[in-house]
């Protein structure tokens, strides 16, 4: 096999769009991803830095979603994850990442609440007026 042919193949065996043969994305697919990051890390300092929601946890929501696509933004254009590279291998273990993720998160923030509610010291005044 010759080696254009094999890069052809290597190309297309890994999805092909805008790759080259060692997979690596187009200048035109760097560029995007690097406007889309600067957007989106600038609209959340601007809207924290203008106070342009007044009410913060929206603000605070709001930051965490914008969060939440710059990250597929940059797993799409710097990374290169797709359903397709490496037989679906990757994205596979980001899916199991995402999972263990959320499962260590929730179940911090459940136990912690459970530990406030559950564990919050007696005052004085409350010893006073306890049977």
């Amino acid at each position: 096999m010759s080696g254009a042919a094999h890069a052809d193949d290597h190309a297309h065996g890994h999805g092909g769009h805008g790759q080259d043969a060692h997979g690596h994305g187009s200048f035109k697919d760097y560029v995007t991803g690097f406007v889309l990051s600067v957007i989106l890390t600038a609209i959340p300092f601007w809207l924290v830095m203008g106070n342009v929601i007044e009410d913060k946890l929206v603000t605070g929501v709001v930051i965490l979603g914008l969060a939440v696509v710059q990250i597929v933004v940059h797993m799409i254009y710097f990374l290169h994850m797709n359903t397709k590279s490496e037989g679906g291998w990757t994205f596979l273990a980001l899916i199991f990442t995402i999972t263990l993720v959320v499962i260590t998160l929730f179940g911090s923030i459940w136990v912690m609440h459970h530990l406030n509610a559950n564990m919050m010291p007696v005052s004085a005044e409350e010893m006073r007026h306890a049977p």
